[in-house]
């Protein structure tokens, strides 16, 4: 990090924060604090919603899923245009008719108090667990890279958010999330660029393509109903879709990004809007990574590319046999480049297929080579854990962008990416807050608080919620520890409740004979028995959407036809 790339990075950060503090505010009503006023355009609820979403997670773990695994991780978001058509028909104009401030003053209406209560705890719980740790994924990979102190990056970024997320409400949010979704879009074209340009004499951007694809980076769909394979097309289409229904129609940090616009046809637009450009957005990001993969065809890479597992294991009795297996990953790495050298050399012809599918095979062995002895080194370092009684993460995925960012990139752009990281987890953190406190303010103190209360003292507890909800996101970030793969955790912890959310909100919405005590009945023994499914591992966390959804509306059913069933009988 040089001169440069600090003032690049602070002026950036600082120039968000304060922006969005003196543009918003003096918010005087729980109108203005919590829906922005309703003035949203379109196009500020479409960069919302998507800046909510994008998380540092997905700017650091993302190019490191594809450079280990390939482009397959985009069908994750298969299911996403289905369910914002679903939501911009069905579920915006409920909450617009009623004019709610939350989703779940909704289930109150449809239901009871008690369910509307179990929604938002639901949400909280969730939802505050995964505020933590989008603070704590940029801050400890980069505290690992940088050598920065992570206590005082999670402190940092809690606190940069909290400044202007209590001080101006949604409007705040929306307003910065504009800026920060400019400087990740610039951030990560330039950065694509690079890449490109840093790739050998003669490797243009379409033989770079053919190269991934001979190493089967370039494997997108995959139609096989196997549960061993975590992403496949049926995967995104149906599990996706049920995650992203759950997400972005029942979770408040994103069903409040769109209850802030002027008109249901903005709202629905916003939706449509991130619903066309998300996928060819991750699409993009994962090509990124599939550029860095190739680029490291040509030029070292590191065993494992976080820094502080090599550290450790250089200072434990397993150090010679680490240095034997970086020397082989050296010789792996002449024979990689050379045979990916020799393969660019006929990819475009037409004429030499045998000798093509030859070389393909033939990088095909070479990286099996390389994965075992990356491996190898895995488990070295997992004894070195078990010798110091320290945790190493291992798996290096979250670490791959950020180290090529690093040690390539020229001064400034290095400041400019680390901006890019730190604003979407920015992003990210201030919706989650704004909507924990939302949720807190409205479905839980002001249902349950006694007396009339002013407009002026709704707005003073939200803020008050707000900031309790920041510094326990701080907590939370100092306290977790990596899993893995973060963007995975995210999703894992989503999948958990989003499905028995979901399944209330449907139960609500279309079968109007089930009552309040069947869904509440049904919801809680969803949840219980979703988490023991997630914990024996009984399926891919993404079809436990779908498994949570469907399982709370049978339940609820068959709870409330046994009801009417005997009241039918002792009539």
């Amino acid at each position: 990090m040089q001169q440069l790339d600090w003032i690049v990075l602070i002026g950036t950060l600082l120039f968000i924060v304060l922006y969005g503090a003196w543009k918003t505010r003096g918010s005087k009503n729980v109108q203005d604090f919590i829906r922005g006023g309703n003035q949203a355009k379109w196009w500020t609820i479409g960069l919302s919603v998507m800046a909510t979403q994008a998380s540092a997670i997905t700017f650091l773990s993302t190019p490191g899923q594809a450079f280990h695994d390939g482009m397959g991780f985009v069908q994750f978001y298969f299911g996403l245009p289905i369910a914002m058509v679903v939501i911009c028909l069905v579920f915006i104009p409920i909450y617009h008719r009623l004019k709610v401030y939350t989703a779940y003053e909704y289930l109150e209406t449809r239901f009871d108090l008690k369910t509307r209560t179990l929604a938002a705890m639901l949400f909280l719980v969730q939802r505050g667990l995964a505020a933590g740790i989008t603070i704590f994924a940029p801050a400890i990979i980069l505290s690992a890279v940088l050598g920065w102190d992570l206590t005082t990056l999670n402190i940092v970024i809690g606190v940069l958010v909290i400044i202007y997320t209590v001080s101006g409400g949604t409007k705040a949010v929306s307003v910065t999330q504009k800026q920060q979704m400019a400087v990740i879009f610039i951030g990560m074209f330039i950065a694509f660029y690079l890449i490109l340009s840093y790739l050998p004499e003669g490797v243009t951007f379409t033989k770079a393509l053919t190269i991934a694809g001979a190493s089967g980076k370039m494997d997108i769909l995959d139609f096989s109903f196997n549960f061993e394979n975590r992403y496949t097309f049926w995967s995104g289409i149906i599990g996706g879709s049920f995650l992203a229904l759950s997400y972005f129609g029942t979770d408040q940090s994103q069903v409040q990004r769109y209850l802030s616009g002027k008109s249901v046809k903005e709202m629905q637009l916003g939706l449509l809007f991130n619903g066309l450009l998300k996928v060819p957005m991750q699409f993009f990001i994962l090509l990124v990574g599939v550029m860095v993969f190739v680029f490291y065809q040509f030029n070292p890479s590191p065993i494992n590319f976080n820094p502080i597992a090599k550290k450790a294991v250089l200072e434990s009795t397993y150090q010679k046999e680490y240095k034997a297996l970086e020397d082989k990953h050296k010789q792996i790495e002449m024979q990689k480049s050379t045979a990916n050298m020799d393969f660019n050399g006929i990819a475009s012809s037409a004429i030499d297929a045998v000798k093509k599918q030859e070389l393909k095979n033939k990088i095909v062995k070479i990286n099996h080579l390389e994965k075992e002895n990356r491996e190898a080194a895995k488990v070295i370092l997992k004894k070195v854990a078990k010798e110091k009684n320290i945790k190493i993460e291992t798996n290096d995925k979250d670490y791959v962008f950020i180290h090529f960012i690093l040690n390539n990139l020229p001064r400034g752009l290095i400041g400019l990416l680390l901006a890019v990281i730190l604003s979407a987890a920015m992003s990210s953190t201030a919706s989650e807050l704004n909507a924990l406190g939302s949720t807190t303010a409205i479905d839980l103190y002001k249902r349950n608080v006694k007396g009339e209360k002013s407009e002026k003292h709704y707005v003073a507890m939200s803020k008050w919620f707000t900031l309790l909800w920041g510094i326990m996101a701080i907590i939370v970030a100092n306290v977790a520890s990596l899993f893995d793969n973060l963007i995975q955790l995210v999703n894992i912890i989503g999948s958990i409740f989003y499905g028995n959310v979901l399944g209330i909100f449907l139960l609500a919405f279309f079968i109007k004979f089930v009552k309040s005590n069947a869904v509440f009945t049904a919801a809680i023994i969803t949840q219980v028995i979703v988490i023991i499914g997630w914990y024996f591992d009984w399926m891919p966390y993404l079809w436990l959407n779908l498994f949570g959804c469907a399982l709370v509306m049978a339940l609820a059913i068959i709870i409330q036809q046994n009801v009417t069933d005997k009241k039918v009988l002792t009539s």
